[in-house]
């Protein structure tokens, strides 16, 4: 069914965002009659959301992503995914999740959507704007607090949002959520026959129904169960029944570093989860079980041959072999292939905690640190790859990646790199984050910074967020004129938003920083560019003090050309002051520098701008003193 619901969003021309469909997709048709009806119910509060908790495991966002395609002919503008929390907990905030949604629907997110120190990511206001003129079916999934899905929320608009989530969401009117648990009972003896193939489902009706309960009937732990039998054909299945009812060995602890430590909850005792996957993980060779550990490093714990090769060190095609042999045991979760066609796997949030607690039993932490710093190099690498691809000037790759991980083409270059935006940008956080791997996490802040521009839709909020990345290691190393660098350039950014107060704020950092570490040159870029947000911001007499500033210490480093520059923006801050005879004299002063140095062109610029000035004194009645 879910395959047809995907054709016909296809056929249709619907654009469709959401996860791969389980295979098989069985049972569940009370709550999909359920999802219908609440759907239908009239919304006492902003917007139209409806709400499916399950706990972790039962198959919520199956069944969220089989309802929504049931009935995508309703929503002919789309159905968007935004995943709202990482496997390891990690929150995803609700501005950085309209930006996605908004990419998803064609609507670039431009400048205005800086994140700022505003009560509300403007990018919210913007996805709210787009969806009140559309019908589209929002699906955000995995959402941990109403925090994530409020300022989602359209009024008067025909889009609906369907948020999957594990427990209640409070503060919110009128939610009347979808409760999933545990499939029925014939339903879920029937997926099991579907998922272990052959006969030994119904040559054992006892055995199944015995399986089925010790799994609690929830799919996970079904699909767990039926991935194990699989791999061992000759285990009856009474007796996979028993061994999943017997109490999980307790790993032995050892003294950690808080380093070390789960960074989440780990799977309660007695879960079903549990269960299902120890014997399935036990049997798995040492390489692929050391894979399986290591793809809860990979940024929001998504791989693909190319970062799976990395993370262990072998060739891509043996980790694309493991990841394979992985997802079909269901210890990995298969994506949505990427453009160029990867095959790309996730690691199950149900299962991310067990597997932390066995990479840190397991694995010594200075292998886990030479597999994050692998990850790093090898994304460093690409990225510089892409970058040499779509800039034919920059000359040929002096470091060619092997066959398998290369990227052939600008046009495939291109789409790796806005096809694997969310993942670069989630490593450097991850990796500034941990800040063990400063001078690697730095080098792949560069590449982005190079190579994102160049597919022509680099978007502002994640190049600020690198150029926070970059200030934010810069202070950790002592590194003042990085930081204020830095500083300088996020300070543009807010200035090409029109946020100068924001900007002025970061500029006047960076004249600090500069000045502190005797940086005459950065010190009068950054006084220029407080000049000129106060010039915005409509104070002239500040923007003349700092534009005199930066004037005196360039003149006292012999910087003509940027001299006569300064000398032209004093002028104009003197005439927004009614100073005619200082505005007049600056501008005879920067045609005097420019004839110096032979700029002839520039003369006749200035030429024309104090007469236009002298013009307009005229028509006042004024006439200047030097006259």
């Amino acid at each position: 069914m879910a395959r047809d619901a995907a054709a016909v969003a296809e056929a249709a021309g619907i654009f469709d965002a959401l996860p791969g469909a389980a295979r098989p997709f069985g049972g569940r048709t009370a709550e999909l009659a359920a999802l219908t009806v609440a759907a239908g119910r009239p919304s006492p509060g902003r917007g139209r959301l409806l709400v499916l908790a399950g706990r972790p495991g039962s198959g919520r966002t199956a069944l969220a992503v089989q309802w929504a395609r049931n009935v995508v002919a309703e929503y002919p503008d789309g159905l968007l995914y935004a995943r709202l929390s990482a496997p390891d907990g990690t929150r995803v905030g609700a501005g950085r999740a309209a930006r996605m949604l908004l990419d998803q629907l064609g609507e670039r997110p431009g400048l205005a959507l800086l994140p700022g120190a505003a009560e509300e990511d403007p990018a919210c206001e913007a996805l709210r704007e787009a969806l009140a003129a559309r019908r589209a079916l929002l699906l955000l999934d995995d959402v941990r607090d109403t925090g994530q899905v409020w300022p989602l929320l359209a009024e008067k608009t025909e889009s609906l949002v369907l948020a999957t989530t594990s427990g209640p969401l409070t503060g919110i009117d009128g939610i009347d959520p979808v409760i999933l648990g545990g499939l029925e009972h014939r339903g879920a003896v029937e997926l099991l026959s579907v998922l272990v193939g052959g006969t030994r489902i119904s040559c054992d009706p006892v055995g199944a129904a015995e399986l089925a309960e010790a799994c609690a009937n929830r799919p996970a732990a079904l699909r767990l169960a039926a991935g194990w039998l699989r791999s061992e054909p000759r285990l009856p299945v009474t007796e996979a029944a028993v061994r999943l009812r017997q109490p999980v060995e307790q790993p032995r602890e050892r003294s950690r570093t808080a380093a070390e430590r789960p960074d989440t909850v780990p799977v309660v005792e007695g879960d079903p989860l549990r269960g299902a996957f120890e014997p399935a993980y036990r049997r798995l060779p040492a390489a692929r079980a050391r894979l399986l550990r290591l793809c809860t490093l990979a940024p929001g714990q998504q791989v693909d041959l190319r970062t799976a090769s990395a993370l262990v060190g072998c060739p891509a095609p043996e980790a694309g072999t493991h990841l394979a042999a992985l997802a079909e045991l269901e210890l990995m979760e298969r994506e949505p292939a990427a453009a160029d066609g990867t095959e790309r796997y996730r690691v199950p949030g149900r299962l991310y905690g067990r597997l932390v607690e066995l990479r840190a039993e397991i694995d010594r932490p200075s292998e886990l640190e030479l597999a994050r710093a692998r990850l790093l190099e090898r994304l460093v690498r690409l990225v510089d790859s892409a970058r040499l691809l779509l800039d034919p000037a920059a000359g040929p790759n002096p470091d060619p990646l092997p066959g398998p991980l290369r990227l052939r083409s600008a046009a495939h270059a291109g789409q790796w790199l806005l096809g694997e935006r969310e993942q670069l940008l989630a490593a450097v956080a991850d990796a500034v984050g941990q800040g063990d791997l400063d001078g690697t996490a730095g080098r792949l802040v560069t590449a982005l910074l190079r190579a994102l521009p160049l597919t022509g839709e680099a978007a502002p909020a994640d190049l600020h967020a690198l150029h926070e990345s970059v200030l934010k290691v810069a202070r950790r190393q002592g590194a003042p004129r990085r930081a204020a660098a830095a500083l300088l350039n996020l300070g543009d950014l807010q200035a090409d938003a029109d946020r100068w107060e924001q900007a002025a704020e970061r500029y006047r950092r960076a004249v600090e920083l500069f000045r502190g570490a005797g940086d005459e040159a950065g010190c009068a870029r950054a006084l220029e560019s407080v000049g000129h947000c106060h010039r915005a911001l409509g104070d002239p007499l500040r923007a003349a003090d700092a534009y005199g500033r930066a004037l005196a210490l360039r003149q006292a480093v012999g910087d003509q050309v940027t001299e006569a520059r300064l000398l032209v923006r004093l002028a104009e801050a003197h005439t927004a002051l009614r100073r005619f005879e200082e505005a007049l004299r600056e501008y005879r002063s920067a045609a005097a520098v420019l004839r110096r140095i032979g700029d002839r062109e520039g003369r006749q610029r200035v030429a024309a701008l104090a007469g236009r000035l002298r013009e307009h004194l005229g028509q006042e009645g004024f006439r200047p003193l030097s006259e």
